[in-house]
């Protein structure tokens, strides 16, 4: 995938569908959500995952079952070692 590309709401709702984690990173900020055991409604987590352009905030990465969004160097630390 590009690395230039804006990927929307169905883009993030397509990579939250198949996580079983995800933590998003706003600043030092840190919203991890469990997928399995408390999904949260739909509108909650893309106000989350989507920055203020309704883009899915950069970087996103994919890692196994567990999507990062946004940046936070603990979290990247914990989850890809």
């Amino acid at each position: 995938m590009n690395a230039n590309a804006k990927l929307g709401r169905e883009k993030a709702l397509e990579l939250a569908s198949g996580a079983s984690k995800i933590i998003v990173a706003k600043g030092r900020k840190l919203t991890v959500f469990d997928m399995k055991a408390a999904p949260p409604p739909e509108d909650e987590l893309m106000a989350h995952m989507l920055g203020t352009t309704g883009n899915l905030r950069a970087p996103t990465v994919k890692r196994g079952k567990t999507l990062l969004v946004g940046f936070n160097p603990e979290a990247y630390a914990d989850t890809l070692g």
